[in-house]
């Protein structure tokens, strides 16, 4: 595949949730891209001798459109263009980031960041051998980035509901057998998550701009006081680390 050139960088606001550094434009003008890939909610965009790390927070949003097309949406803070294409990046709420690095698994937003949940790294005896010396409950644990990256709020709640598990069981509590059905659980859940689009905010973009709302057929979160799907009994809502959780108390324990 042809390599793309980033022709050139533009900052139409540098006010995200760290001040974005004034030297990016220069330093990127008519790099080489050598690939894209993530780190947990990352997006890295890699040269050769440095990375651009961008973070969505929880309202940003990239859109590809055409070079020439001058349409421009409030809240549009930046622009990568390319030859024929750019990508805008949005961002209403301004909690996203982007930076640049040199070493990016060495950057202080990423070094201490746990595993992938979808990787082999992250699997019964791993979860186990953390969960063992652990006296927190196991929603706090699996939510915990440096830990494992990538299980929200809600996918945390589902995971556990799916694999039985009652939210606020201790770790240390756990068994093998348990860790074993958590980590499948949570696999099971991001994949079907991923396939239906994810979870998200009702403002939702895709990368073409069009509007899209994609919503989990989810168990338990947000089912507070509705029946369960499996034993018909009521949803229960507590606060976990200030978070909503749901669960049901005769399918988890």
């Amino acid at each position: 595949m042809k390599k793309k050139i980033l022709k050139d960088v533009v900052f139409h606001n540098r006010n995200l949730r760290w001040e974005v550094d004034k030297k990016i434009e220069k330093f990127l003008k008519n790099k080489f891209i050598n690939k894209i890939d993530r780190r947990a909610k990352y997006i890295l965009i890699h040269f050769d001798d440095s990375s651009l790390m961008i973070h969505l927070g929880m309202s940003g949003k990239l859109r590809i459109q055409s070079k020439e097309n001058n349409f421009f949406k409030k809240h549009d803070h930046a622009e990568l263009i390319f030859s024929d294409e750019k990508i805008i990046y949005n961002d209403v709420r301004r909690f996203g980031s982007i930076h640049l690095t040199e070493h990016v698994e060495n950057h202080r937003l990423i070094k201490d960041l746990g595993i992938e949940p979808l990787s082999k790294k992250f699997n019964k005896n791993y979860l186990f051998n953390i969960c063992k010396n652990k006296n927190i409950n196991i929603k706090k644990l699996i939510m915990d980035q440096k830990i494992v990256v990538g299980v929200g709020n809600i996918y945390a709640s589902e995971s556990l509901f799916l694999a039985g598990i009652y939210p606020k069981k201790f770790s240390k509590n756990l068994s093998l057998d348990d860790c074993q059905s958590l980590t499948d659980s949570i696999k099971k859940i991001l994949r079907y998550a991923i396939r239906k689009g994810g979870t998200t905010l009702k403002d939702f973009y895709s990368a073409d701009g069009s509007e899209g709302y994609f919503n989990l057929e989810l168990n338990v979160y947000g089912r507070h006081m509705e029946n369960c799907k499996n034993c018909n009994e009521e949803i229960i809502k507590i606060t976990i680390g200030q978070r909503a959780t749901f669960y049901c108390k005769k399918c988890q324990s």
